[in-house]
């Protein structure tokens, strides 16, 4: 019964955050204002409260209510899902203004990333990626030239590049993801609206194709205030290693 009803307050409270009843910054009702409501001791209610907070939607702090916060978007970063799908499925409108769209020679860092020579060609994507018309991420893309050269096709503000990519023949078969934080550089700043320095969440991604040949390499940013990374994992991987493993020796 009790979990009956921890989960009717969960509900109810959440419908009323997702719907704007309940904004930002507002306090949630107490533990004794929901104990009257739902006619039901506060154990409950402390099981739902616990529920949304952990999904990211209240916070709480000893000695006051609970309080709702700003909703951060959810990026899963076991699987590869394309920004504009995305977007779409968290029900937000996605949006693309491309800074730069570039054919250049390999620096050593993405010759070796790619596995090519320094002499060798790359396209270069710079693009900044909205939700809702809000800045959010910022990804630089970088394309062995084979793969990179179709994106002159396309208006980059109006495509996404991993689905017009998979329809010559370049899908994404094998990705490995790597996440830090980093302070944010000039571009960062300017581009994403935060303070020069300011800590913003980095996933940098190597793409193979169905052949095991790297052909992407990226480093994306994303203001921390608005989404937050989630990793789903069974325990070990297939060949017996950690998911999760620790930085340097």
């Amino acid at each position: 019964m009790s979990s009956s009803v921890y989960k009717q307050i969960a509900d109810d409270l959440r419908q009323r955050i997702t719907s704007g009843q309940l904004a930002p910054g507002d306090d949630v009702p107490t533990e004794g204002e929901l104990a009257v409501r739902w006619n039901t001791s506060r154990g409950p209610i402390r099981n739902a409260l616990a529920e949304l907070r952990q999904e990211g939607l209240i916070e709480t702090t000893r000695g006051r209510p609970a309080r709702v916060v700003e909703r951060k978007a959810h990026q899963a970063v076991d699987v590869s899902i394309p920004f504009t799908r995305w977007a779409r499925e968290l029900g937000a409108n996605p949006g693309a203004i491309t800074q730069e769209l570039s054919l250049r020679r390999a620096d050593e860092e993405h010759a070796e990333l790619l596995g090519i020579g320094t002499s060798d060609l790359v396209v270069h994507v710079v693009r900044l990626r909205l939700l809702d018309g809000r800045p959010t991420m910022l990804e630089r893309l970088t394309f062995i030239e084979e793969v990179g050269r179709s994106l002159f096709e396309h208006d980059l503000d109006a495509v996404s590049i991993t689905e017009a990519l998979a329809e010559r023949g370049f899908g994404y078969s094998d990705v490995d993801h790597e996440i830090d934080a980093v302070a944010a550089d000039e571009l960062d700043s300017r581009l994403l609206e935060v303070d020069p320095g300011s800590p913003i969440l980095r996933l940098r991604r190597i793409t193979r194709d169905a052949h095991g040949r790297v052909f992407e390499a990226s480093d994306d940013r994303y203001r921390s205030d608005i989404v937050r990374f989630t990793v789903a994992a069974s325990g070990r991987a297939t060949a017996g290693g950690h998911f999760i493993r620790p930085i340097g020796g």
